[in-house]
């Protein structure tokens, strides 16, 4: 921000202008049709904003008027960047300003993983750029939390990425196909015909991400691989880029093979929700156990994501949060009334 003056500030009350280099490049920042000034609104009803010229004059409640001064100093720098300020990244603005981070949220949003196809591929939220951070600087890394908080899908950019830049020669991806208990040899159908439905999603993932019309010449030559976990059992994998994606699903014993695949030159990154767990009952998650078998251990870092990183539509965000919740109340009441807490 070039330059912010503050006005009165009597009671715990606030006013101040914000100056744009030009009108220009406030209606860059904030909309044609001042869109970002509705949301911004919405988001602190305390707050009112006046625009005229170059200058945004901001007033309300001390507290919600600073945040919201520093929020349109965050989408200023973003769209001097040439970033777009997207109603969503604008929540995510919000979000990540509303937790007091000490992180510029201009900065994390504006770190680009992968381009392709005209689609640029970043973190969306302090959380996930951490994961990213922790999948360059540690070779095994954990990423642990709800549906929609980006945990495989930031994880296959880097599989691509590290690709590109001929710091692996191969992608592995990988997860376990629960539904069939890995008994693929009784479904109807070739190998392929067998493994899709179990597959398709990291498959999804990949065309977002590459040349569609490359992806079937890189699989040929072995370049990208694509299977259940159970094919791994035996092999030693190196200089590779290796995704372990629903690892909620692995027992104990298939997450501890599938780690010691671990070869030279290689990188290994494991995703899952704990809460959603598709084992028989009675069986315990690999992913919960390994967590207290491997906390402590160098290079091996643990990314924990939560509702507030969701990045699919919002309400995705408002009912993980609510099941989270609801299944915090049931075991609080299973324990109260000396009930064995169930869940697996």
């Amino acid at each position: 921000m070039s330059e912010s003056s503050t006005g009165i500030n009597v009671a715990g009350l606030d006013t101040r202008t914000v100056y744009f280099d030009s009108t220009e490049q406030m209606v860059q920042a904030l909309g044609s049709n001042d869109e970002a000034l509705r949301l911004i609104e919405e988001s602190f009803p305390g707050v009112g904003l006046q625009a005229r010229g170059n200058e945004l004059t901001i007033s309300g409640p001390s507290a919600d008027v600073l945040r919201t001064e520093r929020l349109v100093s965050e989408i200023r720098t973003m769209a001097s960047n040439n970033a777009t300020v997207s109603p969503q990244v604008l929540e995510q603005l919000v979000t990540m300003l509303k937790t007091q981070s000490a992180a510029r949220p201009s900065e994390v949003l504006s770190v680009n993983i992968l381009s392709s196809r005209g689609k640029t591929i970043r973190p969306k939220t302090l959380n996930q750029s951490t994961y990213v951070e922790a999948i360059d600087r540690n070779t095994i890394v954990f990423g642990i939390g709800p549906a929609g908080t980006g945990k495989t899908y930031l994880a296959m950019a880097k599989a691509v990425q590290a690709l590109q830049q001929k710091e692996v020669n191969r992608i592995i991806l990988t997860r376990p196909a629960v539904e069939a208990g890995e008994r693929l040899g009784f479904l109807p159908g070739t190998l392929n015909d067998k493994i899709d439905p179990y597959l398709r999603p990291l498959y999804d993932a990949l065309h977002d991400m590459m040349d569609p019309d490359s992806i079937p010449r890189l699989m040929a030559a072995g370049t990208i691989e694509v299977a259940p976990l159970a094919y791994m059992r035996g092999r030693t994998l190196n200089d590779a880029f290796i995704i372990l994606d629903e690892a909620q699903n692995t027992t104990p014993e298939q997450m501890k093979m599938f780690l010691t695949r671990l070869g030279f030159g290689s990188k290994m990154v494991v995703t899952g929700d704990v809460t959603q767990v598709d084992l028989p009952n009675g069986t315990s998650s690999g992913l919960r156990i390994v967590s207290e078998i491997l906390r402590d251990v160098d290079d091996v870092y643990f990314s924990e994501l939560d509702a507030s990183d969701v990045v699919r539509h919002r309400l995705v965000g408002d009912i993980v949060s609510a099941y989270s919740a609801w299944d915090e109340e049931q075991r609080g009441s299973q324990q109260r009334s000396g009930r064995p807490v169930t869940g697996r």
